[in-house]
């Protein structure tokens, strides 16, 4: 590598502080999903305002109920899909290590993958208990989990278009 290359390339920062982050975000939604379990019976609707409901399902399938309706199969491919894609955000950590905005994304997604994937593990289907409804239409029930792996998948969205100085920065080869 050359001293140039050296150069420009930003120094490497632990991810462990990160991965702590992750961890913080599985053991919050680990316990309001324990927390729900412990007082609520399944199927449970208990309203608290014009517009929010606590609930308690089991989803067996992925966001917004996708595949929900299969035979099972679900549950082990999605369990699957955690594990390669908790993996694939280890090394991308490892790769951004300098980008805090996206090592905060890439940790919100980590942290709510795994928190899925331990009611997927434990449970055979997510516990989801935030329901949020305008009149008769309820947006689907979710949890800590689904929130932490919106709120890092926009944001990671968001980082690639305007803040990441990484990609703009290199010239576009022409032919």
């Amino acid at each position: 590598m050359s001293k140039v290359t050296k150069a420009l390339k930003p120094p490497k920062k632990s991810i462990l502080p990160w991965i702590g982050f992750s961890l913080l975000l599985i053991l919050v939604d680990q316990i309001t999903k324990l927390w729900v379990q412990a007082r609520l019976d399944l199927g449970t609707v208990v309203e608290i305002t014009s517009f929010f409901n606590l609930v308690y399902v089991l989803n067996p399938g992925a966001a917004f109920s996708f595949l929900a309706d299969q035979e099972g199969w679900q549950k082990h491919f999605l369990a699957g899909v955690a594990v390669v894609a908790s993996i694939v955000i280890i090394f991308m950590m490892r790769s951004s290590s300098h980008r805090k905005f996206a090592m905060f994304c890439l940790a919100c997604i980590l942290g709510g993958a795994i928190g899925n994937l331990i009611d997927r593990v434990a449970h055979g289907a997510v516990i989801d208990f935030l329901d949020f409804y305008i009149q008769n239409y309820h947006w689907p029930a979710f949890n800590v989990a689904d929130i932490a792996i919106t709120m890092g998948a926009i944001g990671l969205i968001v980082d690639e278009l305007f803040f990441n100085k990484e990609h703009k920065a290199q010239p576009v080869k022409s032919q």
